[in-house]
């Protein structure tokens, strides 16, 4: 592997300008250097790339230097990471990809050596989300605007990658697409998991692929979490549901479990003493909500039903308005609970 490594990064280094263009887009090139802010393509000028020199060595073409961490490499290290890849062979043939050059022949007899980082291991996933960057002015942020969801104060559990991979199944190519990266926590808030949605570069809907959102790592019982729970939580399949709620009811904890399957068996606070279910209209919505319902009440938790008009709360606030969604949610919550979570200010979506 070590020889084919060094082989793809030398012809890699004869390219240097062009793999920057590619990869690190949001740099530009100074003299004989590639500034840009970091490996994972963020605007800036602290990382610096060797357009020019030998073909290998200290000085070769396509070797980095970060000086804001000291991080070092060369341009097989700007592909992982700037594409969020975790194995060599997944690496090695991006830079093929790139460079037009055929796959090589397999191996006959192949010995299988276990990966450090296995694919869709919680590992993995805490990788994916650490290599992202924030929301704001980003793909993510534009398309969640498309959705009708302004208000996005407390996101911290939403990230962009510009060039997240993807491949429909093991015997295409590989894909790079824009996406939206939210961390899975449990109640401690560590990484369990990610959840994957690939956009259109232009913002204004999801990637034109098969699936353009798949989930990895632990998620049972897990979910991504929006502000920390204590005696109520808000919970539902989507993230785009949830945040859809958080529009008119910006100060409520909310949880999208990411699936109907994963939302009946989401894990309670221990501190929790009423929660609201985000339902869904159909079938499995409908099954999460009544195994939900049980669970709860055998844990003395009062469980609220909230029904959505349409086919979920984003089709209503896209559809109805944040209005009609605040007037519809008003006679579905506790009294108590909306004066501490319906603040009408909140409904001009002021970003925290």
């Amino acid at each position: 592997m070590a020889r084919d490594a060094s082989e793809l990064a030398q012809r890699l280094g004869r390219s240097a300008e062009a793999v920057c263009r590619e990869y690190l887009s949001n740099g530009r090139r100074e003299g004989r250097y590639w500034l840009v802010g970091d490996v994972q393509n963020s605007s800036g000028r602290s990382m610096f790339v060797r357009l020019q020199g030998a073909e290998s060595g200290k000085g070769a073409a396509g070797k980095w230097t970060d000086a804001a961490t000291g991080e070092h490499g060369d341009l097989l290290d700007v592909i992982r990471e700037s594409c969020g890849l975790l194995d060599f062979k997944d690496v090695a043939e991006e830079a093929r990809r790139f460079l037009s050059l055929p796959r090589p022949e397999p191996a006959r007899n192949p010995k299988p050596r276990p990966s450090s980082t296995p694919a869709g291991s919680p590992e993995s996933a805490r990788r994916l989300f650490a290599m992202s960057q924030l929301i704001s002015g980003t793909v993510v942020e534009a398309y969640l605007r498309e959705r009708g969801i302004t208000a996005l104060h407390g996101t911290g559990a939403l990230r962009f990658h510009p060039r997240c991979y993807y491949r429909p199944d093991k015997h295409s190519p590989t894909e790079t697409w824009p996406a939206m990266i939210a961390s899975v926590t449990d109640q401690g808030g560590r990484i369990t998991g990610a959840h994957r949605t690939w956009l259109d570069p232009s913002g204004r809907d999801k990637a034109p692929v098969d699936t353009p959102r798949r989930a990895m790592g632990d998620l049972l019982g897990n979910a991504v979490r929006f502000d920390l729970a204590h005696d109520v939580l808000a919970a539902g399949e989507g993230i785009e549901t949830m945040l859809s709620l958080r529009m008119v009811l910006p100060h409520m904890p909310a949880a999208a479990a990411l699936s109907a399957a994963h939302l009946s068996a989401i894990l309670f606070p221990a501190t929790l003493r009423r929660l609201y279910i985000a339902r869904d209209d159909d079938p499995a919505g409908d099954g999460a909500m009544g195994t939900l319902i049980e669970r709860a009440q055998a844990a003395g938790i009062e469980a609220i039903t909230l029904s959505p008009r349409l086919g979920d709360f984003n089709e209503d606030l896209r559809t109805l308005g944040s209005n009609a969604l605040l007037a519809a949610l008003r006679v579905q919550i506790a009294p108590e609970d909306v004066a501490r979570f319906m603040e009408l200010p909140a409904l001009a979506g002021t970003e925290v």
